[in-house]
């Protein structure tokens, strides 16, 4: 399949001076790429040099193969699309009438729009759910709002390549997801190019078929999503060094209590998480067990505690971890029961549980009870 948009050797940066050099890939119809990586390290950059609003320094920028240079700008404008951050300020102009900006490259030096056109404008403001605020100035509606109309305008472009800067800024939740939808829809059906910079790693990671980590004078990674998002690759990009960020869950995890274990939180099947959470949040270092690698509870306990007594997945647990864990029991006053199922293989935290108790431990059952714990 031939390359939609490919850069080869691309080096970008302001007034001759370059700030990342050697920027090589290359994007057939209908991949989305995504640019991740810390404030300030030349994404937009990298985006603007792209769609021409800054000069490239060297190299080149191929569209269908043809050099981008030698283009015109309406040519451009009718296969390329774009979404920057800078604040568009219309004058007296309805969120219609800015859509309808998007059709000039298709009407003519007098910019009529036909019926055709104007179809294609409601269209485009259907598919960002922006129908209710069509009539309204630009000037009083949210930045929210703003994002999904700059949205709509580049869909009215009917473009083959959309070019987005943080496209989900000032977006909430819902919005956030309605708009990823929107593009993803827009690449696998229409085989539209999208390339944007996201600063949330879990939604690139979900949207995305490949990345680039852009840090540094060269680019830092370029891969699949499977390839990018990992604990050490992200955790590096950003310089993550309290705290850490977990690949599965595509979150952030606040730094580990430090410290001898006050309580024991006997876990798994996901069950132990809110309890680990709120021991982290009060800043109570605890341990936990008996976790299996594969638990949901064990991607989340290695970020939090110092102190995880930890079996291999699918294969019973072993009389040495439970030593270890009763062990464990012992040096604290309080264990926590999490409530998780007990099966074959985990009949141990069964066993640990009837040993706290008779060990006298106090044991905790739920987030009240450990809200009123003085640990």
């Amino acid at each position: 399949m031939k390359n939609k948009i490919a850069l080869d050797s691309l080096t970008v940066g302001y007034n001759g001076n370059p700030l990342i050099s050697d920027i090589t890939l290359s994007l057939v119809p209908g991949e989305i790429l995504s640019l991740i990586g810390p404030n300030g390290a030349g994404k937009s950059t990298i985006l603007k040099t792209i769609t021409r609003h800054l000069a490239s320094i060297g190299g080149t920028i191929y569209i269908d193969g043809n050099d981008m240079h030698s283009m015109n700008g309406r040519d451009i404008a009718t296969r390329m699309a774009v979404v920057l951050t800078d604040r568009v300020r219309p004058e007296l102009m309805t969120c219609y009438e800015l859509v309808a900006t998007g059709r000039y490259p298709y009407t003519g030096n007098f910019g009529r729009l036909t019926p055709e056109d104007k179809a294609i404008v409601t269209k485009s403001l259907e598919t960002v759910h922006a129908l209710e605020i069509a009539d309204r100035d630009v000037s009083e509606i949210s930045d929210g709002q703003r994002q999904r109309i700059m949205l709509a305008r580049a869909i009215c472009q009917d473009p083959e390549i959309i070019v987005l800067d943080e496209p989900t800024s000032f977006l909430d939740i819902k919005h956030k997801i309605e708009l990823l939808e929107i593009l993803r829809s827009m690449a696998k059906e229409r085989g539209i190019t999208v390339v944007m910079s996201l600063h949330d790693i879990d939604l690139a990671e979900k949207i995305s078929d490949k990345i680039v980590c852009v840090k540094g004078d060269h680019i830092a990674a370029y891969g699949t999503p499977d390839e990018i998002i990992t604990d050490e690759t992200i955790s590096k990009l950003y310089e993550i060094e309290r705290g850490s960020f977990n690949a599965l869950f595509g979150s952030v995890e606040l730094d580990a209590p430090k410290g001898e274990p006050r309580c024991f939180v006997i876990g798994g099947a996901g069950y132990g998480v809110q309890f680990y959470r709120a021991l982290q949040k009060r800043g109570v270092p605890f341990a936990a067990g008996i976790l299996f690698d594969n638990d949901i509870d064990t991607a989340i306990a290695r970020s939090l505690s110092d102190h995880l007594v930890c079996a291999q997945a699918f294969a019973p647990i072993g009389s040495e971890l439970a030593t270890r864990a009763k062990a464990l029991i012992n040096s604290v006053e309080y264990v926590i029961d999490s409530g998780c199922p007990v099966g074959e293989f985990n009949q141990a935290n069964a066993e640990l549980l009837e040993y706290a108790r008779s060990c006298g431990k106090s044991v905790i059952s739920s987030l009240e009870e450990l809200a009123e714990a003085t640990l």
